[in-house]
């Protein structure tokens, strides 16, 4: 049956009534003449940094030593004046929102901001470079099952979110609004992994499997740490000022130092614990105090019931172990 034309008649009037909404609560609207940061331009800018990162694993084909360095810096230049152009307008739309300015047509340049923030981000990128070198490693090092470093690279989902976080960080520790946390939503998208780009994180850092796994803002992670699948670092709750609103910029998720093995879905509490160098925190543990150090947390063996449907009977399981 063809479509009846005349219903839509009623279409302007749904328009109308959708933009009365606009009215209704501004910060759903960006309606004025001050542009946002590009999503797709901030997502492009992951795939470059990548490409520069992993040389010949992602984008080019029939890299050399003798065409490398032509390669690199055409991305380099490209994103030069991509990340020159979005954290410009990230950086004035930050202004505007907290009054710094009255608005996005007053006189300060923020395209020469958002420039002299580009490069210092491009300088660190051969330190995010060797950070990541070391996560590669911890991921062959901690996972039998890993044939070698390109299987890393190309197929491991921990490595993946680890990446956008080391490049996400950077931006964060230089005051960029908007787009690390942009970079981390994508990742997380991708790969089920939620890591704040303000989360501190040592080297030689991996996460097996990965799905599920929350670490928040303002957690600090040594070296040589492995989480696995569902853990969470997060916040134990949430203070409030007298006005009922939520005191921000204070330590809320945990501190797990160095050479610490977190198991599947345990969740780790508060910003005064401290999970101590060589504790081990074994699976679905609730943790909203400190461990000390080379300590061992499981939960207490559960018992088992087990059911033989031919013989129409509940055994209890003694030999269960977690």
């Amino acid at each position: 049956m063809a479509s009846d034309f005349r219903l839509k008649e009623q279409l302007p009037r749904l328009t109308e009534r959708i933009v009365a909404t606009y009215d209704d609560d501004d910060d759903m609207n960006h309606l004025e003449h001050c542009p946002l940061p590009k999503y797709d331009e901030v997502i492009a800018s992951i795939a470059d940094l990548k490409e520069i990162l992993y040389p010949g694993f992602r984008q080019r084909e029939g890299l050399h030593r003798g065409n490398v360095t032509y390669h690199v810096g055409d991305i380099v230049d490209r994103l030069h004046d991509r990340l020159t152009t979005q954290i410009g307008r990230a950086l004035r739309h930050d202004a505007v929102t907290e009054g710094l300015v009255g608005d996005c047509t007053e006189a300060q340049d923020y395209e020469a901001l958002g420039q002299a923030k580009t490069l210092e981000f491009l300088e660190r990128l051969p330190e995010i470079r060797g950070l990541l070198a070391t996560d590669v490693r911890a991921a062959y090092d901690g996972d039998p099952a890993c044939k070698g470093a390109a299987e890393v690279i190309f197929c491991y989902p921990g490595l993946e979110a680890v990446t956008v976080h080391r490049i996400a960080h950077e931006l964060y520790k230089l005051g960029i609004p908007f787009i690390p946390r942009m970079m981390a939503e994508w990742s997380h998208s991708r790969t089920g992994i939620d890591i704040h780009p303000g989360a501190q994180i040592g080297p030689h850092f991996f996460i097996d499997h990965g799905t599920g796994v929350v670490i928040g803002e303002t957690c600090e992670i040594g070296a040589h740490v492995k989480l696995y699948q569902g853990v969470t670092l997060g916040a134990l709750s949430f203070p409030t000022d007298d006005d009922g609103k939520l005191v921000r910029d204070q330590k809320r998720h945990p501190t797990i130092e160095n050479d610490v093995v977190v198991y599947a879905n345990a969740t780790i509490l508060g910003g005064r614990t401290v999970i101590g160098a060589g504790a081990v925190i074994g699976s679905s543990v609730w943790i909203t105090q400190s461990v000390s150090p080379h300590t061992t947390v499981l939960l207490e063996k559960p018992s088992l019931r087990m059911r033989n449907d031919e013989a129409d009977e509940l055994r209890p399981e003694t030999n269960y172990q977690v």
